[in-house]
């Protein structure tokens, strides 16, 4: 049994990745694949809220996999990210994913921005960038470092750049300035220099005084990572979690609690769908072999 958050399954497949990335139907016949298999999938099931681990157990599950991801989005914490129409990149995926914001016959929560500010310079800055060009909207992608160094894949800034993309690199987010109605007028930046490289050979970047501007926009989206949900962790007794909140496993993917077992982003932060799968077949293979003696 698989037990689902949303009222969809497939996870970040489903919510997260754009159609033009991962088509929908690729994903859709992965699931009526399980589901002819026999496993059946709970939605609308938020393990730790709607039913714990404990509940699980109690329930007669002989193991359980956690495999919930890395989905609570980091925000960096400065004046007015808490303005109207600033999303995290998770949000603004999910609503043109799951709620169908871009097409005009659906009653999706989601404006037609005329600039769209994102700020990271990941695959996930990446993928919000694109999806809002295709909704309409001019884009700029604010990132602090320079394009050597943006975290991304080369062919999708290539591809973000094709669209029509702007990018606006050296520059870092310092405050979100709001119109008479509460949401995003402008956002005022700082440009940035790049520092000598420390002991890693990364080079940190510095601020350049009194080189701030400001840039017109009214929608801006914070894609700058994300880390795994503390529910888990905060429901379930005795789950060893490291210091960034990633579930501690050993080398069968097994917990600190016995017959739980783990993987993928819950476990290493986020990465990708490839690793995931990998822990999630590594994990069930260490289920078989210890059930079926």
């Amino acid at each position: 049994t698989i037990f689902e958050a949303l009222h969809v399954a497939g996870g970040v497949l489903s919510y997260g990745i754009p159609e033009f990335r991962l088509p929908k139907d690729i994903v859709k016949n992965e699931i009526d694949n399980l589901l002819s298999l026999g496993v059946k999938i709970e939605t609308d099931t938020v393990i730790g809220r709607t039913l714990t681990i404990d509940d699980l157990k109690n329930q007669g599950f002989a193991a359980i996999y956690v495999g919930t991801g890395a989905g609570l989005p980091k925000f960096m914490g400065i004046e007015g990210e808490n303005l109207n129409n600033v999303f995290s990149a998770n949000e603004f995926l999910t609503r043109i994913n799951l709620m169908k914001a871009n097409n005009e016959l659906f009653d999706t929560p989601i404006g037609k921005y005329k600039h769209v500010v994102v700020v990271g310079g990941g695959n996930v800055a990446m993928d919000a960038a694109r999806c809002a060009r295709r909704l309409g909207s001019k884009v700029t992608i604010v990132y602090r470092r320079t394009e050597k160094e943006l975290p991304a894949r080369k062919e999708e800034v290539e591809h973000a750049k094709e669209e029509g993309i702007v990018f606006n690199l050296l520059t870092n987010p310092l405050k979100i300035i709001p119109n008479d109605q509460g949401f995003v007028k402008e956002v005022e930046c700082i440009k940035m220099e790049l520092g000598e490289p420390d002991a890693s050979g990364r080079r940190s970047p510095i601020e350049i005084k009194d080189s701030n501007f400001r840039i017109e926009c009214d929608c801006i989206i914070m894609a700058l990572g994300t880390s795994p949900n503390p529910l888990i962790k905060n429901t379930t007794k005795d789950l060893e979690t490291s210091k960034h909140g990633g579930i501690v496993i050993d080398d069968s993917g097994e917990t600190s609690i016995e017959n739980i077992y783990a993987g993928g982003d819950a476990v290493s932060g986020a990465a990708t769908v490839i690793l995931a799968m990998g822990a999630g077949k590594k994990a069930a293979t260490s289920i078989i072999k210890k059930f079926s003696k």
